[in-house]
């Protein structure tokens, strides 16, 4: 079986541009993609590969109304489907299948032949009963990718247990690094372990891919939620694992080893200000009207700033409330890192957004004019298009039909509740 990414040859491109067809394509198209998957952090990664070009084909339960996530509210379009869903789903095609089934799995097993890689998010112990592993779809396919995401990974004593972005930023100490140092341990306002481990799905699974174009053969590719959070430590755990050194909070979400980096407050509100070089440095004692910090003994040197941060942070507060934050901005643009420090509202209502082209309209049936934030991935200067995810089971029909089941073998599928 040869995967299914293929080279076009330049008579056939030739060909398509003379029919007016894409002359770059998507560097994912013809790429195949069974997301056995829910909720967000599995369907945020096979989403990247979708914006990419790739044909993702989203595995839904027909007896429970697909993806838990066409249900999660608090905002839906029409009766099953959400906004929170199509945040995660855009570009999918939607099949339901009974996997459970053997008339399930046989359907399964063909689409598998056709594919490139297979992605789950089940709980660690669940591929392999459900063979979703190498070892099962292997003997359909040698070249399949079968990518894994779990909470804690397949290999363990904690294969079976359930597990949520939260509970990875508890115990790998993100609650602890988070928040100002006299307040209780808090998350992140976002789920981001769930979004990176989804990511990194999609990187491993490409690179499995990459191995097999290059004539191997295909594998399994683990990630899990907590292997992630871990990673994702860094120089504080680097710090901690030689030098036992325990990174501790700092007031105003501050740098643990450089400052001036923090939030300030100006005139109407707060900036956070990133003078991590000498450079920066210079920028900011002038900027604000005073130089003569530069001469100062206790700011001289990073060592010296980092020692004297509170009377540092102090001179910053008062001069930078000296003037509204726009002022600030506008003074500094293209001379210092700074930012201003918004509210929800303020950063989603930003004009810089619709510059960049970061919101995107993904028209809905129930929402002529349903908007999602783009892909933060530029192909030759422009964001891929998208559309919203299909509604629940509606490719089912030609997808079987794709994999030679008739009108008639379609009807039996539908009436046995296999599909």
């Amino acid at each position: 079986m040869q995967a299914r990414v293929e080279q076009v040859e330049p008579v056939e491109q030739a060909e398509k541009e003379e029919q007016g067809m894409e002359s770059n394509p998507l560097p994912l198209a013809g790429l195949r993609v069974i997301a056995v998957e829910q909720y967000g952090a599995g369907p945020f990664g096979s989403m990247q590969l979708a914006d990419m070009g790739a044909e993702v084909i989203k595995i839904e339960n027909p007896h429970t109304g697909g993806d838990i996530a066409r249900k999660s509210g608090p905002f839906f379009l029409g009766d099953n489907d959400s906004e929170f869903f199509q945040t995660f789903n855009r570009n999918k095609k939607s099949l339901t299948l009974d996997l459970k089934k053997p008339e399930g799995r046989e359907v399964f097993e063909k689409l598998v032949a056709t594919a490139d890689i297979v992605v789950n998010n089940l709980r660690g112990d669940q591929p392999a009963k459900l063979g979703l592993d190498y070892d099962a779809l292997g003997r359909i396919n040698p070249k399949i990718v079968c990518g894994h995401l779990s909470a804690y990974g397949r290999d363990n004593d904690r294969a079976d247990w359930p597990g949520y972005d939260y509970l990875m930023q508890a115990e790998a100490g993100y609650m602890a690094l988070t928040g100002e140092p006299d307040n209780p341990p808090t998350r992140f306002g976002l789920s981001m372990v769930d979004f990176m481990s989804g990511v990194t799905l999609a990187m491993g699974a490409l690179g499995a891919l990459v191995g097999v174009l290059r004539g191997g053969i295909g594998r399994d590719v683990d990630v899990s939620l907590f292997d992630v959070a871990m990673t994702q430590l860094t120089y504080p755990a680097t710090w901690y694992l030689n030098s036992n050194h325990e990174v501790s909070r700092v007031a105003r979400s501050g740098h643990p080893s450089a400052t001036p980096c923090q939030m300030f407050r100006t005139g109407d509100g707060w900036v956070f200000v990133m003078a991590m070089t000498e450079k920066f440095w210079c920028a900011l004692a002038e900027g604000v009207g005073h130089p003569e910090w530069l001469d100062d003994t206790r700011f001289t040197g990073p060592a010296e700033r980092l020692a004297n941060r509170p009377a540092l942070s102090a001179l910053l507060d008062d001069a930078l409330s000296q003037a509204p934050t726009e002022h600030w901005l506008t003074l500094f643009k293209g001379k210092l890192p700074i930012a201003p420090v918004n509210n929800f509202a303020q950063a989603m209502d930003s004009p810089w957004l619709a510059q960049i082209g970061m919101i995107q309209s993904l028209p809905h049936a129930a929402k002529a004019d349903f908007r999602v934030v783009a892909s933060p991935v530029k192909l030759s200067g422009e964001r891929p298009q998208g559309r919203g995810c299909a509604a629940l089971g509606a490719d089912t029909d030609m997808l079987l039909s794709t994999l030679g089941y008739d009108a008639q073998a379609r009807a039996r599928l539908k009436e046995t509740q296999v599909v």
